[in-house]
């Protein structure tokens, strides 16, 4: 395998959704990319928000009555909160994929929040950066001492005469 310069061997940087592997050096678009996210994903977040508007619409004209209107606005206020949380976490550690299939329904309702999550994180850094630049770092030290390690041909051993 090669390493991000293309020249040796080594372990090859995971890509991002959006950024591929730009991420390592920050070049090829980097800050392009990172802004395009950020401004994407806040856009989509409007977006949403306009259609979930539109929901609230239409439970007043069905007419089914306050509790139920606050129920819903309150269900999809808790799911994005916890949207956002889960999502922010995951671009720190590796989530656990059985929590996260169990948490699929919470987070496609809670959608917004996951939205202004990766709107919040493309500010800063692409998002989940930090998680792909510590496993690749330490991969690469790995890697190294491995390499390192391995000075001679172990099938010529010296002989003492």
């Amino acid at each position: 395998m090669n390493d991000e310069t293309g020249t040796g061997t080594g372990p090859r940087p995971e890509p991002l959704r959006f950024f591929g592997t730009t991420w390592v050096n920050h070049d090829d678009g980097y800050t392009a990319r990172r802004i395009g996210t950020a401004a994407g994903s806040l856009v989509a977040a409007v977006a949403a928000c306009l259609v979930l508007r539109f929901a609230y619409q239409g439970i007043q004209i069905a007419n089914v009555g306050s509790f139920v209107t606050l129920l819903v606005i309150v269900m999809f206020a808790i799911c994005s909160a916890l949207a956002f949380g889960h999502t922010w976490e995951a671009f720190k550690k590796r989530p656990d994929p059985d929590r996260q299939a169990s948490l699929r329904g919470l987070l496609a309702i809670g959608f917004v929040g996951s939205l202004l999550a990766y709107f919040a994180r493309s500010l800063t850094e692409a998002p989940g950066e930090t998680l792909h630049r510590q496993e690749y770092e330490k991969a690469l030290t790995q890697h190294e001492k491995r390499t390192s390690r391995r000075t001679r041909n172990p099938s010529k051993k010296h002989r003492d005469a």
